[in-house]
């Protein structure tokens, strides 16, 4: 299957065809979770006709993997309406909610529209710093039992668990939870600044200790690429050149509730909106897109030189949200010295002598 899939993304890149997109439903929530990058207020979220639309385009255009997320899905009413459309033009649908509304019903009918699988966020093993983290007396039990439903009618389902000061040493408690439920589990372990650039929140963070605890933990990864390895650099000038920093852009795009275009999720750069024009006509004509696929991993500042330069996931997203579309992320710096150990020149610029004199 990785081989398939890496076949498909080289042919889509090679073919400027968006193999991915994730589209948001809402911004509104039943949740206020404390590391949470959304506005929840509602400026006119699309309309069920607007969404089958973008629907139709997006089949058209190529798009194969959808994600349905928020907000909360479930706080559209007609969410049903959307996945049945979706799945009438055989988009594989990946949905993510906090299953806080997930009914038998629900879950029964999510399983019989054949979507791929159903992401949770569960933030800990413990009801109390669950709850205290989604600010929803009560969630942490709702989450267990909108989840379970959903495997009880066959959903594949995954925990996904982001890592915050406040639930930082819980990771493994609920990595058991959930291979007791017969459920997967991803582990993320960097908070992202706000959709509006706010980067308060980043004090959310975990410290570099527990960080580094995170990826060197084999019982946790069971061998997977975040474990700790050694650097993957420098890139050759050449394959530099012909390597692309990311798909956000290339093969992946972001479709916000009120149309709005973006390279990725986690890529706040505006290219456009539907509602204005064609999706196809954007992502093919799009000057903010064009302006990403023009950077190749040899123009990124530092990065390809760099003795992580081919191991490195740098997330050009979080780059632009620092501040420089073409430079690096300290954000990604830092993820990377807690993969390898070995901190980067731009780590070393950016945190001083006295962090070099700490570690």
């Amino acid at each position: 299957m990785t081989s398939l899939m890496h076949e498909m993304g080289a042919r889509a890149l090679a073919l400027g065809i968006p193999l991915s997109v994730h589209l948001d439903l809402t911004y509104r929530c039943n949740e206020r979770c404390v590391h949470c990058y959304l506005d929840h207020e509602d400026r006119g979220e699309m309309t069920t006709a607007e969404i089958v639309r973008v629907l139709d385009e997006l089949a058209d255009s190529g798009v194969f993997f959808l994600t349905l997320s928020g907000g909360e899905v479930f706080m559209r009413r007609d969410f049903f309406e959307i996945l049945e459309h979706a799945r009438a033009k055989l988009f594989a649908v990946k949905v993510k909610t906090n299953a806080v509304m997930v009914t038998r019903a629900k879950a029964e009918r999510v399983a019989g529209l054949g979507v791929e699988s159903v992401q949770v966020s569960l933030y800990s093993h413990r009801a109390d710093v669950h709850d205290r983290i989604t600010k929803l007396p009560g969630s942490f039990g709702r989450t267990i039992e909108g989840a379970r439903l959903l495997r009880e009618c066959g959903v594949k389902v995954s925990f996904a668990n982001v890592l915050m000061k406040d639930n930082a040493d819980d990771y493994r408690e609920v990595r058991a939870l959930a291979l007791a439920m017969g459920v997967e589990y991803k582990v993320d372990p960097t908070i992202t600044p706000m959709m509006d650039g706010g980067r308060g929140v980043l004090a959310l963070n975990i410290d570099e200790a527990r960080l580094a605890a995170v990826y060197a933990d084999e019982e946790l990864t069971r061998g997977a690429a975040v474990s700790r390895a050694a650097p993957g650099g420098p890139m050759p000038r050449e394959e530099a050149l012909d390597s692309v920093p990311c798909s956000a852009g290339h093969t992946l795009a972001y479709i916000s509730p009120y149309g709005e275009v973006f390279p990725c999720v986690q890529f706040p750069y505006a290219c456009g909106n539907v509602r204005e024009k064609p999706f196809a006509e954007i992502w093919r004509n799009s000057p903010q897109l064009r302006e990403v696929r023009s950077i190749s991993l040899a123009d990124v500042e530092g990065c390809s030189t760099c003795v992580h330069g081919g191991s490195c996931s740098r997330c050009p997203g979080l780059a632009y949200t620092e501040g420089n579309l073409r430079g690096p992320s300290i954000q990604d710096c830092e993820r990377t010295y807690a993969i390898t150990g070995v901190p980067s020149e731009n780590l070393k610029r950016r945190k001083g002598v006295i962090w070099l004199v700490s570690v």
